[in-house]
């Protein structure tokens, strides 16, 4: 990575410095050969723990320049990378730049080839969710990509059905609630007015899923997350495989 210049370096932190104790958020461009650094909203729902930029002011500084950078600040927290934030940071192949408050010490990293485990990871919304999680079970079992969708905080309670709207589109079909088969997408509705939980089906009664809040986990298919599926969606290049 290219080193970026102290004026760069003194505006990340005195925006970290501005936004504390929330999370502040922002990218570094190139215009004109000269890096700027380029303050945005912070839309996160709990903006004290996590961050999400503004699209309106991501897009803006896309047209403005390159970017560079993916700058957020840790406050009261080691500016170590999250797990959250080392997937984040594969997504969207540019370099970031996380820097502590109050203590200004930085840390810069880069896409690396990380990848979450599928058991143990930590819950991050719309990186490591249980969408996530359904994703990354089909690329590295099945070397089958699904494609990803933008989900906001609580998109279930804001008139969103992410599931319903999208699954036809990843490959999906709807089918009997029994006899399940491995890989198998079990949807649930856990206090929402829609579908908005996903689990894979592992077989033997059990399921692979990440729920807010949790560390991801294999667990046991029964009591309250069968009473809670809604709808089972098998993958179409699996259609025709025997049942468990």
């Amino acid at each position: 990575m290219t080193p970026l210049p102290e004026d760069v370096l003194a505006a990340t932190r005195a925006h970290a410095e501005a936004a504390y104790p929330r999370e502040c958020c922002g990218v570094v461009i190139v215009r004109n050969g000269k890096a700027i650094y380029r303050p945005c909203a912070n839309q996160a729902a709990h903006p004290e723990l996590e961050f999400v930029i503004a699209p309106a002011d991501f897009a803006a500084a896309e047209d403005e320049g390159e970017i560079i950078r993916i700058v957020h600040s840790h406050p009261n927290l080691a500016p170590e990378p999250s797990a959250g934030d080392l997937v984040a940071c594969e997504l969207g192949g540019v370099p970031w730049l996380i820097v502590n408050w109050p203590t200004g010490r930085m840390v810069e990293f880069e896409p690396s080839g990380y990848q979450a485990p599928l058991v143990g990871r930590p819950f991050h919304h719309g990186v490591l969710d249980c969408y996530s999680l359904i994703r990354d079970h089909f690329r590295r079992e099945l070397e089958i990509d699904l494609p990803d969708f933008p989900r906001r905080p609580q998109w279930w309670l804001g008139g969103d059905d992410l599931y319903a709207d999208n699954f036809a589109s990843a490959g999906f079909v709807e089918v009997a609630l029994a006899p399940l088969q491995p890989h198998d997408v079990l949807l649930m509705q856990v206090g929402s007015p829609v579908i908005n939980h996903g689990a894979v089906y592992l077989g033997d009664d059990v399921i692979l899923q990440h729920c807010a809040g949790r560390l991801s986990s294999r667990d046991v298919y029964g009591g309250g997350w069968r009473r809670a599926t809604r709808k089972v969606a098998r993958h179409r290049s699996l259609l025709g495989a025997s049942s468990c």
